[in-house]
């Protein structure tokens, strides 16, 4: 590992050109749904389209991400996502591209994330130290944030220059940079007994066991999935909180984005910089009640309220980047590199699939609740959830000294 800084260089360098050209085109296809439909049921589906595949294909693909040749797996499903967007260009430019066309193209997207996340994720303890894995996934926030940033105010400005089906090239050519800049580094493979031979049924056992390896673990994951279902019928509302409750337009809309782009920015860059001295569990439980408190907040908030709505996105902003890098170097410290692919994979599968299940009420929530109040009382039950995550001792030791583990091969 000695050369790990040199092999991140690499590896960052492309997913950053792919992370913000898949920005760029995420929001521009956004706000041109929100923008030709203004339907909250519209964008639902195209949430549920983006999540779905990922949360039903889960618990095969971490199978095959442990058994595989990661840094392939990662190239392949880079290069089946540009396949997909550049057919729907086509369409575009052929001008025969309809609805149910961008709700497919967002579906093949699902499944190649579905192979490249947990790919990713599951080198990284066998790239870096451990005493490196949170200031590395704070990089990797940065990245993000960075693309969040840059990605609503391009997307907005590309929409008014530029047809959503040329706009759609720019992901193929950042899926390019990305599968060029992994052919020049090595990812090791986990060890493996060479007597067991691959048995689909009994990895995905293995992956289970893995999750409850550890006192606290099952807590841990389950807490995280109850919030992510609260998190995203929210999350998709927030264009038409913007454009029908606060009277903004695409202006805005792109404003909203870049202001949580920019507090992850800050969060991930607090986590990068370098290691505290401090619990990543109390973070992670922190940062659920500030996510419940900035949704409930701008539940209560009058439409001449867009300022504070703005303060209140970009907190939820830091929070989730702060979140993010702590609740991933927790698990990459506590599972074993070998399951690390299968019980990612599961975990995406496990928060996703509720999550698609709440989008389902989304259009319910928007047309007879009310936008105001579906943020209010989402943000009232994730705030709870936050504190019972801080009253379950095994949760919270978790971040101590590590504990005896059930080996996983």
């Amino acid at each position: 590992m000695e050369n790990w800084k040199k092999t991140f260089a690499v590896i960052w360098s492309g997913q950053m050109v792919s992370i913000l050209s898949s920005a760029v085109v995420g929001y521009a296809v956004i706000f041109w749904m929100s923008l030709e439909t203004g339907s909250a049921e519209v964008l639902a589906l195209a949430a549920i389209a983006g999540i779905l595949p990922q949360s039903l294909l889960g618990p095969v693909v971490g199978v095959y991400v442990d058994r595989w040749d990661r840094r392939r797996t990662m190239i392949l499903a880079d290069s089946f996502i540009a396949l997909c967007t550049l057919l729907l260009a086509l369409l575009f430019r052929l001008g025969i591209a309809q609805m149910w066309h961008i709700y497919i193209l967002l579906a093949c997207r699902s499944v190649g994330s579905a192979f490249h996340t947990p790919a990713m994720q599951a080198s990284v303890p066998l790239l870096a130290p451990a005493s490196q894995l949170t200031r590395i996934a704070g990089v990797n926030q940065v990245i993000s944030s960075l693309s969040d940033i840059a990605g609503p105010a391009l997307g907005a400005l590309l929409l008014t220059v530029a047809p959503i089906g040329d706009i759609l090239l720019l992901d193929v050519a950042g899926a390019a940079a990305a599968c060029i800049s992994l052919l020049f580094v090595r990812i090791p493979r986990p060890a493996r007994d060479p007597e067991r031979k691959p048995a689909l049924l009994r990895e995905f056992r293995e992956g289970f066991a893995a999750m409850h390896a550890t006192p606290g673990m099952g807590w841990f994951f389950a807490l995280s999935v109850a919030v992510w279902f609260f998190i995203m019928p929210v999350g998709v509302l927030f264009p038409l909180m913007t454009l029908q409750h606060f009277g903004g337009g695409a202006f805005e809309m792109s404003l909203i984005e870049i202001v949580w782009g920019g507090g992850a920015l800050v969060g991930g860059a607090l986590m990068g910089a370098r290691t505290y001295d401090v619990s990543r569990i109390v973070l992670v439980n922190l940062m659920y009640l500030v996510v419940g408190l900035s949704f409930l907040l701008s539940g209560l908030l009058p439409a001449s309220g867009f300022v504070w709505f703005a303060v209140f996105t970009t907190a939820a902003g830091v929070s989730s980047s702060v979140f993010n890098a702590s609740f991933i170097s927790v698990v990459q410290t506590r599972i074993e590199p070998g399951a690390l692919g299968r019980v990612l994979s599961l975990y995406r599968s496990f928060g996703l699939l509720p999550s698609a299940l709440g989008l389902l009420g989304t259009g319910f929530l928007a047309g007879q609740v009310g936008l105001t109040t579906t943020f209010l009382l989402s943000g009232a039950i994730i705030c709870l959830l936050g504190i019972v995550a801080f009253c379950i001792p095994s949760v919270m030791r978790l971040d101590g000294g590590r504990p005896e583990t059930r080996h996983i091969p």
